[in-house]
């Protein structure tokens, strides 16, 4: 498909495909669900709590009826959590794409960790889908598939290297968001040049959404219910914003569209909203340095190592 002819709402058939996004209850996560699902693919839905994955998926089936969808109880902030699912969609047929897509957007306004010590923007953003992504090697490698990380326009506006990525000392909400989405961009560069020098047959790119609200996205029952008074406030930025379910074309697209190619950024073409369009990402987050850097503390604190070799020769034993 020429990239000229891409619309959002005219994707490729993607009948026999999988996919898995996480964070699919609501926002970002959900609307990449419902339009990978619409144009065919299996999408496996995560998200930590039970009801809103079975109230999502109902969301999903209810507008694609035939839609092929599975759920799966995943916690990016917890490493026990990522092993078993990735342990789970491991023993079953087929991955094509991986939407990394989990993420906190408004950290607590004091410093937490979670259950394995961590800082909890951290290991929810960035952390938990290094381990889930060096989990899903395999299964990726052997459908050729393609990993997205979602980033953030924020990591223009903050030039916070995360040299402290736990941020142990100067924790600040904002800059906990920024550092975490720095280190996702960070390292989904890594990720394609390591795939690339060790000759595995994934993409890695990274995506972001411009500035997607809800106050502008429409209301679905469970899934996206603003009240009145974050309507009025969102429609007065307007200009400046667009909805979820439009913030999700750039993801969306850097996961199937066949012309996307690894180390790639997607965003919307204003930035802050309009159809997905190639880009540039800061400065910061292509420092290969500062990547390496990341890669190594990601796998000293999950204990996770890629298994690049296994990766490499792996088989393809489905459609892609």
């Amino acid at each position: 498909m020429a990239r000229d002819d891409w619309h959002p709402d005219r994707l490729p058939d993607l009948s026999g495909k999988r996919y898995l996004v996480t964070g699919s209850t609501a926002g970002l996560g959900f609307f990449s669900s419902l339009q990978l699902a619409g144009a065919g693919a299996h999408v496996i839905m995560t998200g930590r709590n039970p009801n809103k994955l079975a109230t999502a998926r109902v969301a999903v089936r209810r507008q694609v009826p035939d839609a092929e969808v599975t759920t799966l109880l995943l916690d990016t902030s917890n490493l026990g959590s990522v092993r078993a699912a990735a342990a789970t969609v491991r023993g079953r047929a087929g991955l094509h794409g991986l939407l990394l897509n989990a993420g906190i957007v408004h950290p607590p306004r004091r410093r937490e960790t979670t259950a394995d010590g961590h800082e909890v923007v951290f290991a929810t953003n960035a952390l938990g889908h290094y381990a889930l992504a060096g989990e899903l090697l395999l299964p990726l490698a052997a459908g050729r598939g393609r990993k997205v990380w979602v980033g953030s326009m924020s990591t223009s506006m903050g030039a916070y290297d995360p040299v402290d990525p736990e941020l142990e000392a100067n924790y600040s909400p904002w800059r906990a968001y920024v550092q975490s989405k720095v280190a996702t961009t960070a390292l989904g560069f890594e990720a394609d040049r390591r795939l690339r020098a060790a000759n595995v047959p994934i993409a890695s790119v990274v995506a972001h959404p411009g500035y997607a609200i809800s106050g502008r996205t429409r209301g679905i029952l469970g899934i996206n219910e603003p009240s009145r008074m974050t309507r009025f406030v969102d429609n007065l930025q307007a200009p400046i914003t667009q909805s979820k379910e439009h913030g999700a074309w750039a993801l969306v697209r850097a996961l199937v569209d066949p012309e996307v190619e690894g180390g790639q950024f997607w965003g919307p073409s204003r930035l802050v909203a309009g159809p997905p369009k190639l880009g540039t990402a800061s400065k910061l987050t292509r420092d290969e340095d500062i990547a390496a850097r990341l890669w190594a503390y990601c796998e000293h604190a999950t204990g996770m190592t890629w298994p690049y070799l296994k990766a490499s020769r792996a088989r393809r034993p489905w459609r892609r």
